[in-house]
């Protein structure tokens, strides 16, 4: 049978409240036992505890075309209205893994000449593919705090998807967003700020779009860390549970914190959305009716589609009920990834034709598919299908799960064109200087004899791509592993760029570049005029590297680089660190030590890591990179952690976010911790001051919210569709593909082309959920990104920012509010640039309030508001340097 049984519409509502278990994970790590920071908001505590529940909200709101999406929906309903239901079915469901070329395709629609849609990652550059470019990861990106910069890594991204025939690129990423600092995932975003990650990703959607490619915004949603976000990989790591863990959170967290990047890239024109492994208050995220039905779509406005993580897709009806619009790969998940058998294919035609699934739901997810590839001129910018994900092969299987046929599969399309010098110049642009000791930077090339240490600054022997994902940490840290980590068509080292940059001058240069070698290292320490330590810390998705599941064990450097370090400097009093991590690492002894006279993150810089690093080190770039994350003196300053251990028996763990909007540096400003190096900081080899601080207050409508109603569900079906399931039966003499997922059925009893005993029955139909008439509008809704008044300027802040040094360079002015209230953060980003400035000039910085930006999320108004409490804004260098400060009028 081509079907297997749909769940029942999961209970998400009534749920029984625990008290909240504290985090301890003394059992795998014996120095980490804490309970972590709580909020003092009464509602973040009563919102975010064990077994807390999901609310139900039906329908799913159908997309209107608001807005730029007008046009879009009004060509993709006229196609809509051509399409047969197994042709709509087709457009919805992946054809299986490993049964096309791409990492997830839909089913074509060969009689009006659409092709079956190619869904390729990675956020950060083409995956599992030959000549294509390894951009800067997320957080690099945020690194470079460049709206510009990452616009245009968004465009080279989009054109090297499009030249090797990609539909759309799954990425960017705003979740996860860096809850715990050893999340194995979080490099792949832009960092812990909502502000920052929002800009960010909507100048990479756009960046995306304008090469004629769809984006896919993931991951929906408070998707925080890899341990137990799938049984199976549960299983693999010795822990007995059969659901995914629960991020708990209340309603004020979720629309401050997390939801706030969501609004900011679909009100940008997000393409599609992925939803997420993890359960949302105990509902599974890719059939959590409130996050997909509501907020997403609903309150935000959302006129795309949403896509499932692959295996994300835990039952037929109950997900396209709950707003689910595409379920990739097709087949359910990992164990049964060869078996033919999925949720929607043959299920979902069986769902339309018992009523179970109306057909205007149908037809709203195929409109909203077909109006996201007419949105970013898909019909324009086509380019052939030219690569296999399964192989780098020239010749291979068509299908390659089962080996059939061999055909033409790679033509082996180098899309890379100039985007090396983009590459480099994002890599550069993202390395934070944190230490410079009496201008130990910038390097002359003059040095007589310069030695580079460390595993982290050569190659791996194996060869760049040899590790399967890159889960692996041999050689320099230039991406992080897992489904984000493209392959490598060169990889520059920084051996071999700094040796180069050496070469010219004539000077003399040894390396050693493994962490192990005492003696010698002890030896040329001793010689060299200036020793440059590379060092790293990995993390990534799925896979275990070095006893860390995905997610960090802990925040120390790896392979022993805090012992390179010490015994290098001990040597050496020119000692320079330069720290390749996804994320925070423990910083202060090297920040301490004497003979570190300057300290470098470079993050994961791609595959120009070694010219990048070179041009910082030796003066051709002034670094202006600002940190996109805190660095903590020890572990417990966060307050927050990934759950190691289960803690619900065999059921889904429980994962409390306790702590509210108060993580990364809100957390450490509530709790007075004093960071190694705060959020927001860096360096720079000139330096500047500031002045003049300005506040313009902006003459704005009043703010009210969203009334009315929606449209009713639009009829786009064509009259002459049966429902007669005899028309619905594979056509005569088709030639099947095996484990191929095809929509039509293989008998006229749909009980039994279903394999599910409920159809035919409406017992498990959630109420209002086949609802088709007007919806109420929600109060902070009404367009893209939610109510428009949210983004009125209600104030220009000014400031003058003076380079006051002898060389150019740029500087990252940073705008922070404080909203007042009892439980709002001390401070909140709401604004920043980067400026380049000549020697002795100045430049004004200026940036624009939102009304957004100065409200908060009332949970009985469920809208935002703007509260009584004195309102006072920020200007300066990082998150604890801010020397200019107003009071909003």
């Amino acid at each position: 049978m081509h079907g297997i049984i749909p769940a029942a519409v999961l209970a998400i509502a009534g749920l029984a409240q625990a008290e909240w278990v504290k985090f301890n994970n003394s059992d795998l790590f014996p120095d980490v036992t804490y309970q972590g920071f709580q909020s003092d908001n009464p509602v973040t505590i009563a919102g975010s505890r064990n077994l807390q529940d999901s609310p139900p909200k039906y329908p799913s709101p159908w997309g209107e075309g608001h807005g730029e999406w007008a046009d879009a929906y009004e060509k993709a309903r006229a196609f809509v209205h051509q399409l047969t239901l197994e042709e709509k079915v087709n457009l919805t469901t992946g054809t299986g893994w490993k049964m096309d070329r791409c990492v997830g395709q839909t089913g074509s629609i060969p009689r009006l000449g659409f092709h079956s849609l190619c869904l390729q990652d990675s956020p950060n550059g083409v995956r599992l593919t030959d000549f294509v470019s390894v951009f800067p990861s997320g957080v690099n990106l945020a690194a470079t705090w460049s709206r510009e910069l990452v616009h245009s890594i968004g465009h080279a991204m989009g054109e090297e998807h499009r030249g090797k025939g990609v539909d759309m690129q799954l990425g960017p990423v705003v979740g996860p967003m860096g809850r715990a600092p050893e999340a194995g995932r979080s490099w792949e975003g832009f960092g812990p700020d909502p502000y920052l990650s929002g800009i960010l990703a909507s100048e990479a959607i756009q960046g995306m779009h304008s090469a004629g490619v769809m984006s896919s915004l993931k991951h929906a949603i408070a998707y925080e860390q890899g341990h137990f976000r799938l049984p199976y990989e549960s299983v693999e790591m010795g822990w007995n549970i059969t659901a995914p863990y629960s991020s708990n959170l209340d309603d004020v967290t979720m629309h401050e914190l997390y939801l706030w990047p969501f609004a900011d890239a679909i009100r940008a024109g997000a393409a599609s959305v992925m939803c997420s492994y993890n359960q949302v208050n105990n509902s599974n995220g890719c059939q959590n009716s409130y996050v997909l039905n509501h907020l997403i779509k609903n309150e935000l406005g959302f006129q795309g589609f949403v896509v499932s993580d692959w295996y994300g897709t835990w039952s037929g009806v109950s997900s396209i009920l709950a707003g689910l619009d595409m379920s990739m790969p097709g087949v359910p998940e990992m164990q049964d990834q060869y078996s033919g058998r999925s949720f929607w294919g043959a299920n979902l035609t069986v769902a339309v034709l018992n009523g179970s699934v109306p057909t205007w739901r149908l037809d709203d997810a195929v409109t909203r598919i077909v109006a996201a590839w007419y949105f970013v001129g898909r019909d324009e910018a086509n380019e052939t299908l030219s690569f296999s994900t399964w192989t780098k092969d020239t010749y291979g299987p068509a299908h390659y799960a089962i080996g059939d046929g061999l055909i033409h599969l790679n033509e082996h399309r180098d899309v890379r064109g100039n985007h090396s010098n983009l590459v480099r110049e994002a890599g550069a642009k993202s390395t934070v200087l944190l230490k410079n000791t009496n201008g130990a930077l910038p390097l002359t090339g003059k040095e007589k004899l310069t030695a580079t240490f460390g595993e982290d600054a050569g190659p791996n022997i194996r060869g760049p791509n040899s590790c399967k994902q890159h889960a692996c940490d041999e050689g320099t840290l230039a991406v992080g592993w897992g489904s984000g980590a493209p392959d490598f068509a060169s990889l520059v080292t920084p051996d071999t760029a700094i040796q180069n940059e050496v070469s010219k001058f004539g000077g003399a240069y040894e390396s050693i570049l493994t962490n192990y070698a005492s003696e010698q290292i002890d030896t040329l320490a001793r010689r060299a005029d200036v020793a440059l330590v590379f060092v790293n810390s990995d993390s990534g998705e799925g896979q275990m590297v070095a006893n860390n599941y995905g997610d960090r064990n802990n925040l120390t450097l790896w392979k022993g680089g805090d012992e390179l370090v010490k015994r290098v400097s001990s040597s050496c009093p020119n000692t320079i660190v330069v720290v390749h991590s996804t994320g925070p690492v423990l910083l202060e002894e090297i920040k301490q030590n004497p003979n570190v006279t300057a300290l470098l993150w470079a993050g994961l810089p791609g595959d120009q890591t070694g010219n990048a690093i070179t041009d910082v080190l030796y003066g051709r770039v002034n670094p202006g990179a600002k940190l996109p994350f805190t660095v903590g003196v020890a572990r417990k300053d966060w307050g927050t952690d990934v759950l190691y251990a289960p803690n619900n028996g065999i059921l889904a763990p429980q994962a409390n976010f306790q702590e509210g909007i108060f993580t990364d540096y809100r957390g450490f400003d509530k709790h007075n911790i004093t960071p190694t190096y705060e959020f927001g900081y860096g360096l720079s080899y000139t330096s500047f001051s500031y002045s003049n601080l300005r506040v313009t207050k902006r003459p704005v409508r009043e703010y009210t919210a969203t009334q009315g109603y929606t449209s009713a569900a639009p009829n786009l079906s064509r009259s002459d569709v049966s429902s007669n399931p005899a028309n619905h039966l594979f056509p005569s003499n088709f030639s099947m593909v095996p484990l191929y997922i095809y929509p039509w059925l293989n008998t006229t009893d749909l009980a039994s082309a279903s394999g599910d005993r409920y159809y035919g029955s409406n017992e498990f139909i959630p109420p209002g959920a086949q609802d088709s008439s007007p919806q109420p509008l929600a109060a902070a809704g009404g367009a893209p990104g939610g109510n428009p008044a949210l983004w009125d300027i209600v104030y220009t802040v000014e400031a003058t920012i003076t380079n006051e040094g002898e060389v150019e360079g740029d500087e990252i002015p940073q705008l922070y509010i404080s909203l007042g209230g009892p439980y709002d953060a001390p401070l909140l980003l709401r604004g920043f640039d980067r400026l380049s400035i000549q020697p002795g000039r100045s430049s004004t910085f200026q940036a624009d309030i939102r009304r957004k930006d100065i409200m908060n999320w009332d949970t009985v108004a469920q809208d935002w508001y703007v509260s009584g409490y004195q309102k006072k804004v920020y200007v300066g260098s990082s998150s604890r340097n801010l020397p200019l400060s107003a009071t909003l009028a």
